[in-house]
């Protein structure tokens, strides 16, 4: 087989050169088929840089499909970024001029064809390759239809579960037979140890779970979850969030009654536990410095029982307004929106103004990668470094509007400890002013034995509990 760099497992998919072309006369009309919507989502993210989910959604919103198909559409998409390397692996010995100079669009059809036989067991081999030589004719010519046929069908023959050469390292193996990065996978590795490293590469390419949280405000989770019960849903209460509610099978939730009447919001089960840390009071003030898309804003106004006041600012003005339009679907009268660069937050805020702060930094976001799979292999390790130099700085800059007594929340969505553990220590070491809050919370004793305690926080990986990898730490301000 090929090899590539690492013997294939440090591939990246992406633009490709040598001989990529635009598909020439083929025709535009509407999307006849579940997998062919699939292949023009993974055409716009490869050619284009659409990010997957943004892609899909939008995709979706404008197709005709039932509930089922959207369902397969989705699973196609997603599984196949997932699998990117693996796939690519195995098809580099069955396409004789290489993958780098098809059409950008066979090679996507190739991959969510293969993807479909290596898998997705309910679908029989044959109706995968039927359906991509049926596209590939509608799409292309004769020639390239045969070439589809020939190469899926060759696959098939040979077994479509790849054989890893011996020479490979640990960290290569991992990467390719979960498909990860090397980089990552090495990263992880020293991080945290071999065996945990191929836990969250293989908890990566786990389909993400459907969690909602409960607007206590209007109702609790019991009657919510009652009520989903009886209409049929498959949903249970979250282990980890005492507000949160697991629903498989119950589609989009953000177009359901529960959602428009404001009962619900869909969270990560992970993201409901950084509200709770920063425990807000009814009656304080509490800032949110990088509120959008708002749940995390809208989670302490429900803790708060709306009585006091939360100031959620973003940088972005039009992200700002939609976290204005959540505070008025979930009925939060105490929430005000505001748009600001975080690192002038305190120059235009009075010193010492607030009771708890809440700084959910920007990050390179690899503890989502099951809900974005496209994003490990956009992301490259000078990411890292670089996001890292602006939570140090964020973080010394909003630490000057909280009230002495009052309490510093950092957390991120990645599992890169130079952004998560690393920052927080290099804050307290240079503000004495600042000490870390010991892990003897509600919240602290329910994650103790699974979240792994990383310097002055808390740290979840995605196999602990099914959901995305967060880093939340507390720090009180004693002067």
């Amino acid at each position: 087989m090929s090899g590539g760099e690492g013997g294939g497992a440090g591939r990246r998919p992406g633009p490709r050169g040598g001989g990529a072309k635009p598909a020439g006369n083929r025709s535009r009309q509407a999307p006849a088929s579940a997998r062919e919507l699939a292949l023009e989502v993974l055409e716009r993210v490869e050619q284009q840089g659409a990010y997957s989910n943004l892609q899909l959604n939008s995709t979706l919103q404008k197709s005709t499909l039932s509930r089922e198909d959207a369902g397969l559409v989705t699973e196609l998409v997603y599984g196949t970024l997932s699998r990117m390397n693996t796939l690519d692996y195995v098809l580099e010995d069955f396409v004789s001029k290489g993958l780098a100079k098809l059409q950008p669009w066979v090679r996507s059809l190739l991959r969510v064809s293969l993807y479909q036989i290596m898998y997705l067991d309910r679908i029989p081999s044959h109706a995968a390759v039927n359906e991509a030589v049926n596209i590939a004719k509608r799409r292309g010519h004769q020639g390239i239809s045969g070439m589809v046929n020939g190469v899926l069908r060759s696959v098939l023959r040979a077994g479509s579960l790849p054989v890893l050469p011996d020479h490979l390292s640990p960290e290569e193996r991992i990467a390719l037979k979960h498909s990860h990065p090397l980089w990552m996978v090495q990263r992880w590795s020293a991080e945290y140890g071999l065996e945990t490293a191929e836990a969250m590469c293989a908890a990566d390419n786990e389909a993400p779970a459907v969690s909602v949280r409960v607007n206590t405000t209007m109702i609790s989770r019991e009657s919510l979850l009652k009520q989903m019960l009886e209409q049929g849903l498959q949903a249970s209460a979250s282990l980890l969030s005492p507000y949160g509610i697991i629903v498989k099978g119950g589609g989009n939730l953000a177009l359901s009654s529960w959602y428009k009447d404001g009962y619900l919001s869909v969270q990560d089960e992970s993201s409901m536990l950084v509200a709770e840390a920063v425990d807000p009071q009814p009656g304080e003030r509490v800032l949110d410095c990088c509120a959008a898309p708002g749940g995390k804003s809208m989670h302490m106004g429900e803790l708060m029982k709306d009585e006091g006041f939360i100031y959620a600012n973003d940088v972005h003005p039009h992200k700002a307004v939609l976290v204005a339009e959540q505070a008025e679907r979930l009925g939060l009268e105490s929430i005000e929106a505001g748009s600001a660069d975080a690192l002038q937050l305190a120059d235009t805020l009075a010193p010492a103004s607030f009771d708890r702060v809440l700084l959910d930094a920007p990050c390179s976001g690899l503890g989502v990668i099951r809900r974005k799979p496209d994003l490990k292999w956009r992301k490259q390790p000078e990411d890292i470094a670089s996001v890292a130099v602006l939570q140090g700085e964020l973080l010394q800059s909003v630490s000057r509007l909280v009230k002495p007594g009052g309490l510093l929340v950092y957390s991120t969505c990645t599992t890169e400890q130079a952004e998560n553990s690393d920052v927080v220590a290099a804050f307290l070491a240079q503000h004495p002013e600042f000490s870390p809050v010991s892990f003897d919370s509600p919240l602290w004793e329910r994650l103790a034995g699974t979240a792994l305690a990383r310097g002055q926080g808390i740290q979840l990986l995605p196999q602990h509990y099914g959901s995305d990898g967060f880093y939340i730490a507390q720090m009180r301000r004693n002067l």
